[in-house]
């Protein structure tokens, strides 16, 4: 059905642009006799108005020439001309060109044999790809190897006594967290999530943060980048802790994002690049939302990072702390004057209150989010964004 439909409105088309080729050609009536009659019928009612002819001498003057312009009209009929036959060369190499080019152009750019694709199945479709996607086991042993790290021989007789050591004792913390440390300096990222996973055990509801996302990294890296389900409980344990957790977030986008639904990881994403966030994972979304948008058929521009030169950064580096908080103090303010004069993108509001939280300055990160969601009621996208700064920053309601 498809094809039947694809070639007949090819055909269709052809023939729009071939029949005025094909058309015949119409010969124009012109003979003389003709303007003579005409002019000779026009005349006959002047000589009426003149009083020249009567009413009877006028009739019998029509029908005369009446009868001779009838005579001359059927002897020169008008005619068509049957058209060139270089123009039904030019129409046949117009629709040619036309089947050929389109066929051509789809078998390249199209997907020929693809059954139909709606949305609905579109969608289960993902939701299949994402239940059944392999585990981290075998998404490890998938993943090419890595070269060996170049490091002295000494060096690895340590790390192989440290292997085996470590395991005869699960409960050394220590010894799991040098494990960790050193499986990841020497690129075994498998066995430094494993190794990780135990430290995140032996530290139980108290493990910090930053031990969830170092076990969550390593597992994808292992994974050649992708999200297992295994990593997808660390993502999710992760964001049950704290929703807006820029590396939890990164990563059950990207799940969505690798099994069909980008739409969803541009909802997990939006927010954090709006925000300008410039850690390790929210660099990672930076550098894969666009396409993520492409994917969704959504139109998005990243904003641009709005913050201090570099002359200002090498200018902290040889500041007192002191003075280093009073420059940040100082950009704070400035933006916050400019917001407060000029108003601003959600981006710009989502960073004055981040920034209040990092300085420690509550009430003020508290009164900027009152006002932001009252500048961007109704604009759920914006208001997502200022909502991801206002947990970052502890003011959320």
């Amino acid at each position: 059905m498809f094809w039947i439909i694809c070639i007949v409105m090819a055909l269709g088309l052809a023939s729009l642009l071939a029949a005025p080729l094909l058309r015949p050609a119409v010969a124009r009536d012109d003979h003389p006799q003709v303007a003579i009659y005409k002019g000779q019928l026009e005349e006959v009612d002047r000589d009426i108005t003149r009083g020249v002819l009567n009413a009877d001498e006028a009739e019998r003057a029509r029908a005369e020439i009446a009868r001779r312009l009838l005579a001359v009209s059927r002897t020169h009929q008008v005619t068509g001309t049957a058209p060139r036959s270089a123009n039904i060369a030019v129409a046949g190499v117009v629709g040619v060109m036309l089947l050929g080019v389109g066929g051509y152009t789809y078998l390249q750019l199209g997907a020929p044999g693809d059954p139909d694709q709606p949305l609905a199945a579109r969608h289960a479709e993902a939701e299949v790809m994402r239940d059944t996607r392999p585990d981290q086991a075998a998404l490890e042993a998938a993943a090419p190897t890595l070269p060996p790290v170049d490091a002295p021989t000494d060096y690895l007789e340590q790390i192989n006594q440290l292997r085996t050591m470590v395991p005869t004792r699960p409960d050394d913390l220590q010894g799991w967290t040098l494990l960790t440390f050193h499986e990841t300096r020497l690129g075994n990222y498998g066995a430094a999530a494993r190794a990780q996973a135990r430290v995140v055990a032996l530290k139980g509801d108290d493990v910090p943060m930053e031990d969830l996302e170092r076990e969550i990294d390593l597992m994808v890296a292992a994974a050649n980048g992708i999200v297992s389900p295994e990593a997808e409980t660390v993502a999710r344990a992760i964001l049950t802790r704290d929703e807006a957790n820029v590396a939890g977030r990164y990563y059950i986008g990207a799940i969505y994002d690798q099994t069909g639904r980008s739409d969803i990881a541009l909802r997990f994403w939006r927010p954090i690049a709006d925000s300008g966030d410039t850690s390790f994972h929210g660099e990672l979304i930076r550098s894969q939302i666009a396409g993520a948008a492409a994917r969704a058929g959504v139109e998005y521009e990243l904003p641009d990072l709005r913050g201090p030169g570099a002359a200002d950064i090498a200018a902290a580096e040889d500041m007192t702390e002191e003075d280093r908080t009073a420059m940040i103090g100082g950009m704070v303010a400035q933006l916050a004057g400019r917001l407060a004069a000029e108003g601003g993108p959600a981006a710009d509001w989502a960073r004055l209150i981040s920034a209040y939280g990092v300085l420690g300055q509550t009430e003020e990160a508290r009164t900027v989010y009152t006002e932001a969601q009252t500048a961007f009621a109704g604009d759920n996208i914006a208001l997502q964004t200022i909502e991801t700064a206002a947990q970052s920053a502890g003011v959320a309601e």
